[in-house]
């Protein structure tokens, strides 16, 4: 039986103990994403792992794909300002640029580890032509190509905004990539911390202009 608690009966937004298992609900979603695929994700499954009710799961959310998407929407407002961060407010010139292009590399790199799963879904859903989870990869994406357009302008007002556009993109786009794949790429051959380097330095030459100095 659900607690009256858990959600209040007034306007039927959490109050402070429905948040609480919003929380246990959204955190075993996000736990059972590691080791089964989004299709074969269960309302019961996710009820049981968060020690609730399938019941009280559709409190709170209209069924798995629901549950996924505020998964999504959270990540993307917490990740892409954080990306964002790593790019604007930076020194873009010498070793400062060296080290903000790692670290943006960083960010990338940490986000796929991080999130593999939830990203995943992601990818799927906005493949399969689901304009909400779309919506939530442009944000969390949009952040930092935003922000690279924003500093590639003030470096060269001159420079017209589509040529600005179209460097964020291709840096965005790479980042995202190689964070995505780079186990196939260890696979591969390449070793990880060569990878970051050439992420890093991809960032470094199209934000300054210049190649990497050796004694970087």
């Amino acid at each position: 039986m659900t607690d009256p608690g858990d959600v209040s009966t007034v306007d039927r937004l959490p109050g402070r103990r429905g948040q609480v298992t919003r929380q246990k609900l959204l955190d075993a979603a996000t736990g059972l994403l590691e080791s089964s695929t989004y299709r074969d994700l269960k309302v019961v499954d996710i009820a049981r792992d968060a020690g609730t009710s399938p019941a009280t799961f559709y409190q709170y959310f209209a069924d798995v794909e629901d549950a996924v998407l505020a998964i999504a929407d959270e990540m993307a407002s917490n990740v892409g300002p954080d990306l964002a961060s790593r790019i604007v407010g930076r020194t873009w010139s010498g070793e400062d640029a060296w080290q903000a292009s790692l670290d943006i590399a960083d960010g990338f790199i940490e986000l796929w580890d991080r999130d593999r799963p939830v990203l995943r879904v992601i990818d799927l859903a906005t493949d399969e032509g689901d304009a909400r989870f779309r919506n939530v990869r442009t944000r969390l994406l949009g952040a930092p190509a935003e922000a690279f357009v924003e500093v590639l302008q003030s470096r060269d007002p001159s420079a017209s905004r589509s040529v600005a556009l179209s460097d964020a993109g291709v840096l965005v786009s790479m980042l995202a990539h190689v964070a995505a794949h780079r186990d196939g790429l260890e696979q591969w051959g390449a070793r990880g911390t060569d990878l970051r380097s050439s992420m890093a330095r991809v960032v470094f030459t199209t934000m300054t202009g210049q190649s990497v100095p050796d004694s970087f």
